[in-house]
């Protein structure tokens, strides 16, 4: 069975587990003679009902905790002005599956909005949000109290104190999840658990909401950073199970997975590469059991120990590195794993990336330069059909290295949305590129599709009737400032380092999610 004859099962399975509960019939009885089974959780059952009630949200609190939270914060603060409502915050617990398939629990948050206005009570969209990596184990983006969680202030204050109901699990893995590692970057799994984490809260809607406030059927996806390879994946199968998706807006993650992973092994190393290749790896390992026979195969024997285990953790990300359980940047050996890829040791186009991609070369090195041959051998010889030279617009046909088998299971060229979409991002992302974008832009032209897909582009100039024009020149205004303060700082680079730290989990992040809501607001 090929893998979009497997994935079309899976999503039939969906449907049908989401219709499931008007059969007749004995089903206790297995014919075997002896005591029936127990049937395993139906997915999107909630653990308990009602959910746990964690807080009630005012629209003075919510303006407290975004004007002490942080810059990203104060952005989003300054981009929305003043909530309109007040906000329930309930912690869902429910079924769903691993990335083998098998049952496991998860939690999430579910935001009800509240108050006198007609914007917070009536029937009101539903907002499936999907958040970025962590690597915190007890990361629950339902606790609003918690300062180190900016995202799920930010989700609160744009989206559900402006009228939206919202659902962000917190994915298998972490908080309460029985899940002893999380499956990074599958996106079978992550988006059963999106349907999962949906199918649960609407069940717990009608005993929950306040104020008479109901879903009026408009559902509407978003995620930035890993959420949103997990928010396309989402609404890719939830189209394919004719499940209603009114618009999405992924934002700054590899959707052309299996070209990102190569552009990295020929040199262009993205910045956080040694800690998002772990949890890619330990996640494919779990669901595909083929990446690796021993650690040793692919990391060097200094880190190989554990790491399979070691994400998510309950370590602070810094003392990952300062324990020496992971390098900070350096993924590769900056001696070349043979002389003909010197010139990709590191690769020096585009150049303004070129700073990022050496840093993640050097002697303290994660993956040994073997494997990284092995792969490099594999993609020369099964080239990705769009990157570097473009053909099918596609992932490799056949990839040989069970890595690249893996990124391609999990690339997202190879469908087409049929409901609006806005993809959104910044060129210079130095975390996740922009030929992520690219690359399934030219995959659509290739096959001859035409999605109602709009693509932004915040680090872009305006053009005349713009309609992002103000969110552009924001962008550019914050940019400078980060870059001015450097420089007040002592920078001798012009900011150009700060901006490009800042840049993916600070600087875009704001602007793309006011354009997505802009978006969603007009449907």
């Amino acid at each position: 069975m090929s893998y979009n004859d497997r994935r079309k099962l899976v999503a039939a399975m969906l449907l049908a587990a989401l219709l499931a509960g008007c059969h007749s019939g004995n089903d206790d009885d297995d014919g075997s003679g002896g005591p029936p089974e127990t049937p395993p959780p139906q997915r999107g059952t909630l653990l308990q009902n009602p959910p746990t009630h964690l807080s009630t949200v005012t629209t003075t609190d919510l303006l407290a905790k975004l004007a002490g939270g942080s810059d990203e914060v104060k952005q989003v603060l300054a981009l929305f002005g003043e909530a309109e409502c007040s906000i329930d915050v309930h912690q869902i617990q429910y079924h769903t599956v691993d990335a083998g398939g098998g049952a496991t629990t998860a939690s999430g948050a579910l935001m009800v909005p509240n108050g006198p206005s007609d914007a917070c009570e009536g029937p009101r969209p539903i907002l499936l949000y999907a958040h970025g990596t962590t690597t915190d184990r007890d990361f629950n983006i339902a606790n609003l109290d918690d300062t180190a969680n900016a995202e799920g202030l930010i989700i609160a204050a744009v989206f559900a104190a402006h009228g939206y109901i919202v659902v962000a699990p917190n994915y298998a893995g972490y908080d309460t999840s029985t899940l002893q590692y999380h499956p990074y970057l599958n996106a079978e799994q992550s988006s059963s658990e999106m349907i999962d984490a949906l199918t649960a809260a609407r069940s717990a809607l009608p005993t929950q909401l306040a104020a008479g406030t109901s879903d009026n059927g408009k559902l509407f996806i978003t995620g930035y950073s890993q959420g949103g390879h997990v928010a396309m994946a989402t609404h890719r199968a939830m189209q394919e199970a004719a499940m209603t998706v009114t618009a999405s807006g992924p934002m700054s993650w590899p959707y052309a997975l299996a070209a990102f992973g190569d552009a990295v092994f020929f040199g262009q190393v993205n910045a956080s590469a040694p800690l998002v290749f772990t949890f890619a790896i330990a996640g494919y390992q779990h669901a595909y059991g083929d990446i690796y026979a021993a650690p040793t195969d692919i990391f060097e024997a200094r880190y190989a120990t554990g790491i399979d285990t070691l994400l998510p953790t309950t370590l602070p990300r810094s003392a990952l590195f300062e324990q020496g359980k992971l390098p900070h940047d350096q993924l590769f050996s900056g001696t070349p794993p043979d002389p003909a890829f010197a010139a990709n040791t590191p690769a020096t186009e585009p150049a303004a990336l070129a700073p990022i991609f050496a840093a993640g070369f050097g002697p303290d090195n994660l993956v040994t330069n073997g494997y990284r041959l092995a792969y490099l051998d594999d993609a020369l010889a099964n080239p990705d059909g769009g990157w570097p030279t473009t053909t099918t617009g596609a992932p490799a046909t056949a990839p040989a290295n069970t890595l690249r088998r893996a990124f391609k299971a999990n690339d997202l060229r190879n469908w087409t949305p049929a409901s609006p979409m806005l993809l959104c991002a910044g060129s210079q992302d130095p975390t996740v590129f922009f030929l992520n974008t690219q690359l399934l832009q030219g995959y659509w032209a290739a096959s001859g599709g035409n999605p109602p897909v709009t693509v932004l582009d915040v680090d872009s100039a305006k053009t005349d009737g713009d309609p992002f024009d103000e969110l552009k020149t924001g962008f550019a205004a914050f940019k400078d400032l980060i870059a001015a303060a450097a420089v007040a700082g002592g920078a001798d680079d012009g900011g150009a380092s700060a901006v490009a730290e800042a840049y993916h989990s600070t600087l875009v992040p704001p602007f793309c999610i006011a354009a997505v809501r802009s978006t969603f607001d007009g449907l």
